[in-house]
């Protein structure tokens, strides 16, 4: 098994991402939000257990900063726009050897599960784990089920299958949508079996439904979340990011 206490607290995972600006454009973003070093700081200020960019932010923000020194960085490899409205495919755009120069501690790529392009993003990501795995680093799969075929990707059925795909192809952690209620989502951490597995923190929603949802994710089984618009595009997010630090590391 691959060590994860590099990238965990007490076996418990708070991850604070900022991958969207390739994903989504600036469309999340505001004079609050767009500048990654505004995002490194709420990662320390607000005790996260690491910080999750593309290597473009990671190598002109984090890999020189003194924030190598205070946060874990996890890596996203590969990416996508929105700009593409056909079927999904995220190429793999770093190596697991650049990531480690960078000062990664783990790894991460998203998998477009039911995409007609899924067998070349599984084939990238055995390569990953390979890799990964060979350096001693954890490699944590984003799955998100999508394609012509997918009509629901938050269906208890779907997220459990997700979940599995992860522990499947060699994925140390499994980050994966929230299904719905705490017995669907204990389902899928169950599926996932020796998988660890943390929420995909969403769309910005009141932190009133926020909260409560990482309280099911804890009570199910999971060990946390990466959670990146439901705090930096928050009024208070150090506020909110204690909150959160909360529900994970107390109840």
């Amino acid at each position: 098994m691959i060590d994860l206490s590099k990238i965990t607290e007490n076996g418990k995972a708070m991850y604070l991402a900022y991958d969207q600006g390739l994903e989504h454009g600036p469309e999340d973003f505001n004079a609050n939000n767009f500048d990654p070093q505004s995002i490194l700081d709420i990662a320390v200020k607000g005790k996260f257990t690491a910080i999750i960019f593309q290597k473009g932010i990671a190598e002109k923000y984090y890999a020189n900063s003194d924030a190598r020194r205070k946060i874990p960085l996890i890596l996203k490899l590969n990416g996508k726009t929105k700009l593409h409205k056909g079927e999904s495919y995220s190429p793999q755009v770093c190596e697991v050897e650049e990531a480690i120069k960078l000062g990664a501690s783990a790894v991460g790529y998203t998998l477009y599960a039911g995409s007609q392009f899924e067998s070349e993003m599984f084939k990238e990501f055995g390569k990953v784990v390979r890799e990964a795995h060979k350096n001693k680093i954890p490699a944590i799969a984003w799955v998100y089920p999508r394609g012509k075929d997918i009509i629901n990707d938050t269906t208890l059925e779907i997220v459990a299958y997700a979940a599995r795909i992860a522990l499947e192809l060699g994925a140390d952690i499994a980050k994966i949508k929230y299904s719905g209620s705490l017995e669907n989502f204990r389902w899928a951490v169950q599926c996932a079996g020796k998988t660890k597995v943390v929420l995909s923190g969403g769309n910005k929603v009141s932190d009133e439904e926020f909260l409560g949802v990482v309280k099911n994710v804890m009570s199910a089984g999971g060990i946390g979340v990466a959670v990146g618009r439901n705090v930096w595009q928050n009024s208070a997010p150090l506020e909110i990011a204690r909150k959160i630090r909360e529900v994970i590391f107390t109840n």
